[in-house]
């Protein structure tokens, strides 16, 4: 079993290699890779796709030269394969229909939503988001085995996805405002948080999604 780590120059992915590394040995799910190559993507038996800076410039980095690009093999072996996807933080605001980050950007268009800035009642919360919060479960996800209402993740965003439809808002953490945490349908996944950064708690749902057969 493979899993593929993309690299699209978007941040540097070595804490979350090594944490996916560990546990797919742990629960032993063969090989974890990072790659910007389209050929392992079209291989990977699973897909992460990591992401921290603007959403309009991972957006583009992710379209890269068009044909024959990561984006246009991340789209065959998700939509058409149905391989198990995981987007973390930019990663899963690239599922949306469209970002409104310095300007409007299409998404991926897998979960009906929008990416808006984060905008706490609260005046005295800042924005970026950055630290521990609580998550708040909305349902169950095979990926949150273990995981409660309660137990905390650690974040670092100025925004955030507005979900149209709520079966496909799995979690929200509340930062002076409902602030979407975790989003899914069918084999696609997203965590707004760093799993890789959020202790016992990210790599128990790291492990999960390694052994998530959708």
């Amino acid at each position: 079993m493979l899993t593929v780590l993309i690299d699209y120059e978007s941040g540097n992915l070595h804490s979350a290699e090594k944490a996916f590394q560990r546990m797919a040995q742990e629960v032993g799910a063969g090989e974890v890779i990072v790659s910007s190559r389209p050929e392992d993507v079209a291989r990977a038996d699973r897909i992460v796709l990591p992401g921290d800076g603007a959403f309009p410039a991972c957006r583009a980095a992710l379209a890269g030269a068009g044909e024959g690009s990561v984006l246009e093999a991340l789209r065959e072996a998700v939509e058409v394969k149905g391989r198990p996807f995981l987007g973390i933080c930019v990663g899963m605001q690239l599922m949306a229909r469209v970002g409104h980050e310095y300007e409007e950007s299409q998404g991926l268009g897998w979960i009906d939503g929008e990416v808006t800035k984060i905008e706490p009642q609260d005046k005295a919360l800042k924005v970026p988001h950055m630290g521990w919060n609580d998550l708040v479960i909305d349902q169950p996800h095979p990926v949150l085995a273990g995981i409660e209402t309660g137990h905390h993740a650690y974040f670092v965003h100025s925004y955030h996805m507005s979900v149209a439809d709520p079966a496909q808002l799995i979690a929200h953490v509340d930062y002076g405002q409902p602030v979407t945490a975790i989003v899914g349908r069918d084999t696609m996944l997203g965590m707004q948080f760093h799993p890789e950064k959020s202790q016992a708690n990210g790599l128990r749902m790291i492990a999960n999604f390694l052994s998530w057969a959708p």
